[in-house]
């Protein structure tokens, strides 16, 4: 059966309840909750966002199956995508990261225990790679589409360089902390932290993972149009 895809005729209210996991992606689009019974188009106008980029956006971030042909995305005022991804870096490090945190050691406290050390070591090390990852993006990545976009293309960089890079298992790592507490988290800790502890983990992994899905399936073949020569004025 065809998936039906979003479109800007909706309103967005029935976007979110379509799909809830794009709620916390609406600040990051400068989107703020109060649009009542407003269209997409009518909500994004006022935002100043175009419509067809964040349907764009919403359609590759809920559907897995959808993967949009060159054409649509060369179609699509497409400039707004990295200040996107780049609010997208700040949530997670800013917010979500710490939230997780603070939730987890609130739960192993003052614990020295081999499985309490473990996993502090653990969430570091993981703090510094996905630290590390974004880094990256944002200052080696983005300043190179912005020369792209700007028509200057460097000899010693392409988007295959980050293609070769970009499986780096952030997101599996999240997995495998998630399954560490199930394994080794002693009996005395409150379920019901742990349970909302582990919902936070679950949440953040399944946003990474569209996050890596936007860049694979629309800011990679966008960079690759933009280094074969190919764009509009919505470049």
């Amino acid at each position: 059966m065809k998936t039906k895809l979003f479109t800007k005729d909706m309103r967005l209210a029935d976007l979110i309840i379509a799909n809830h996991h794009l709620l916390p992606t609406l600040p990051r689009f400068g989107i703020t909750l109060g649009f009542g019974n407003r269209r997409v188009e009518e909500v994004c106008q006022k935002n100043g966002i175009p419509a067809d980029f964040f349907i764009l956006m919403c359609n590759a971030y809920t559907f897995e199956s959808y993967i949009p042909y060159e054409e649509t995305i060369m179609d699509t005022d497409i400039r707004y995508l990295v200040p996107f991804l780049t609010a997208s870096h700040s949530y997670y490090l800013d917010t979500q990261i710490p939230h997780i945190e603070r939730h987890m050691m609130n739960i192993i406290g003052g614990d020295n225990s081999n499985y309490s050390v473990a996993l502090r070591t653990f969430f570091n090390d993981y703090k510094k790679d996905i630290t590390e990852h974004f880094d990256y993006e944002e200052k080696t990545l983005f300043p190179y589409i912005a020369d792209l976009q700007k028509g200057k293309k460097r000899s010693d960089y392409s988007i295959y360089d980050f293609v070769q890079t970009h499986n780096s298992g952030i997101e599996d790592k999240l997995s495998d902390l998630t399954l560490i507490l199930f394994k080794y988290l002693p009996e005395n800790k409150s379920d019901n932290d742990v349970i909302d502890l582990i919902l936070d983990l679950i949440e953040l992994t399944s946003d990474l993972n569209k996050h890596a899905m936007i860049e694979d399936k629309i800011l990679v073949p966008y960079v690759e149009a933009l280094e074969k020569g190919v764009g509009n004025d919505k470049l």
